[in-house]
């Protein structure tokens, strides 16, 4: 059985299994995480490639089973075709995934998470709970008057932790939480917008996938609980807003490092390439498909420091590394990014930013 990176043939590329979601409730943006991978391989092939090797990719199902997923990528490197993986997919894919990947091939993780990833080849891109929840509760609480809050997620690791670290910093905020309330992926959502009515909460943090918090705004609205209780959410984008509908919005604050409507020179350059290369119909730019661009960024540029694309090399290289992108500049803690984050408010099918956090 050949061993990743040995196939006749293959030094001149490198290969990158992006594993998005093209089903399930997350599919819904997985159509603007591959077109936006497309052009982060662009622009490094046109810039050299890594360490002079091509950027191909393999597009991976990550809205499949877990386990499923997992034995997808254990073929893939096991046969030799991927040299590393990427790409935005849920805690628990993630979770499937790591002790198949385990020190074999770098693994840029790209989505915001519960935090806490210490696997070594594990390079987290994302937000975390205490860089972008809470520092979103402390300013809804002092400009909005938002303390007592009602959590509802989807039934998995990402919305577990990440209401748990809620609870910490409640007590820290002085907020008080009202409640919470789970549902299985892709679940019917009804019994966690009854329970948020009559909590007599002020707000309700949403913990939700995709299509579900899609869903969750319909039936918030329908029940005009939207004029009267703020909607707090880390996971909201474009399309979501696009599919949830003009009057569904009302009054719903997102939390994340990158938004389509940012107006400064970095995104803004982001956007018009994206456009460039794929027309003004291509799926909608969002905060969960850049992120795929900032995996294959920082696997780039990490290779580049470390000079090599070996995961031992990577692991030593990857403390206090740094490179500037769309969300501006990202150093490495260790493992994890550090970033700027921002607060949004849903403005018809589009965000207006209101500040940095």
């Amino acid at each position: 059985m050949a061993v990743a990176g040995t196939v006749e043939g293959r030094r001149d590329t490198w290969r990158v299994a992006m594993v998005i979601p093209l089903r399930g409730p997350a599919g819904l943006f997985g159509p603007s995480c591959e077109a936006i991978a497309e052009l982060a391989a662009h622009e490094l092939n046109a810039e050299g490639g890594v360490l002079g090797r091509e950027v191909k990719l393999e597009i991976v199902d990550g809205g499949a089973r877990p386990g499923v997923v997992a034995a997808r990528l254990h073929e893939l490197i096991e046969t030799g075709r991927v040299d590393a993986v990427s790409g935005w997919h849920i805690s628990s894919v993630r979770n499937a995934l790591a002790p198949v990947i385990s020190d074999r091939v770098p693994y840029a993780y790209t989505s915001l998470y519960e935090g806490g990833e210490r696997r070594p080849g594990i390079f987290c891109c994302g937000e975390t709970p205490r860089l972008q929840i809470a520092p979103g509760l402390a300013w809804l609480r002092d400009n909005l008057g938002a303390r007592s809050w009602f959590i509802v997620g989807d039934d998995y690791v990402w919305p577990r932790e990440s209401g748990a670290a809620v609870r910490t910093f409640a007590r820290e905020l002085g907020l008080r939480i009202a409640g919470e309330a789970y549902v299985e992926l892709g679940g019917d959502v009804a019994d966690l917008v009854e329970k948020a009515d009559i909590s007599g909460c002020d707000g309700v943090l949403m913990l939700l996938v995709g299509q579900d918090a899609v869903e969750f705004n319909r039936q918030f609205a329908r029940r005009g609980l939207h004029e009267r209780m703020l909607r707090f959410s880390p996971l909201m984008e474009e399309n979501m807003l696009l599919a949830s509908g003009l009057t569904a919005t009302t009054n719903l604050f997102v939390a994340a490092a990158y938004f389509r409507s940012l107006v400064n020179a970095d995104a803004m350059d982001l956007l018009n390439r994206y456009v460039s290369l794929h027309g003004p119909d291509a799926p909608a730019l969002n905060n969960a498909a850049e992120s795929c661009y900032e995996g294959l960024h920082t696997l780039a540029a990490l290779a580049r420091r470390a000079g090599t694309t070996s995961v031992p090399d990577l692991n030593a290289a990857i403390d206090g590394f740094a490179y500037h992108g769309p969300r501006g500049t990202i150093e490495f803690h260790g493992q994890q990014a550090a970033q700027h984050v921002h607060l949004a408010v849903a403005d018809g099918y589009d965000f207006t930013v209101i500040t940095r956090l």
